[in-house]
């Protein structure tokens, strides 16, 4: 491999694995230990400890799990809320791996694109999934994990074996991703808005509803026989 191919293949490695860590964590780091250790891509030496049968596990059993809570309605977004601090750090840590025996100084600038890129996937899949929650149907819910984990796998396995095709989805994904952030973040503060609101509303009826059982007014002393 030349050093233009390796240097793609890298890009590749370091930009998907931070992308798909924000979408399916778990899933990313399973796939990539069972195409590790089946031979079928050879990682960096740093993501080397994602071949470990006892990780693959893990993840396996994690990926599980998360597979039916991102499906339920209200659970899916309790389930976001906790990733937030797992997924991105998780994304920092793939991206500076995929990098390879490079200077300290590029592993660290390789971990903070990854951080962002992992934030940027991770606020688009929890703020829509918000937004969806809205639909009192559970279809839309199944629909959107579904096609989250077709992304996820065909991603990682565009990245391994089609680098520059990935890397060209990445800026289109990277675009579109400009556009959709402040539209879903606007999307979230109305819902969260609506629900304030709705439970204030709750609150302040409760308070002004008059008691039906009160005690007559006693009359001052000595006009209660005229």
């Amino acid at each position: 491999m030349d050093a233009y191919q390796q240097l793609i293949a890298t890009l590749a490695l370091t930009m998907g694995t931070a992308w798909a860590a924000g979408i399916n964590l778990y899933a990313t780091i399973a796939v990539l230990g069972v195409l590790g250790v089946t031979g079928n891509v050879v990682l960096p030496e740093q993501l080397l400890i994602l071949q470990d049968p006892l990780v693959i596990g893990a993840a396996a059993l994690m990926y599980l799990v998360e597979f039916f809570a991102d499906k339920t309605p209200g659970i899916d977004t309790g389930w976001d809320a906790i990733h937030s601090f797992i997924r991105i750090p998780a994304g920092v840590m793939l991206a500076a791996g995929a990098v390879g025996e490079v200077s300290p100084g590029l592993v660290i600038a390789a971990g903070i694109l990854g951080g962002g890129i992992s934030a940027t996937t991770h606020a688009i899949k929890a703020g829509s999934r918000v937004l969806i929650n809205t639909s009192p149907e559970p279809f839309s819910n199944w629909t959107a994990s579904v096609l989250e984990d077709v992304a996820v796998i065909g991603g990682i396995w565009a990245m391994l074996y089609y680098p520059l095709a990935f890397l060209l989805f990445f800026i289109a994904f990277l675009l579109l991703a400009i556009y959709l952030l402040p539209k879903i973040w606007s999307g979230v503060k109305t819902v969260f808005q609506t629900l304030v609101h709705f439970f204030q509303g709750k609150k302040n009826q409760n308070k002004t509803e008059v008691p039906q059982d009160l005690p007559p007014k006693e009359l001052p002393l000595g006009l209660g026989n005229k």
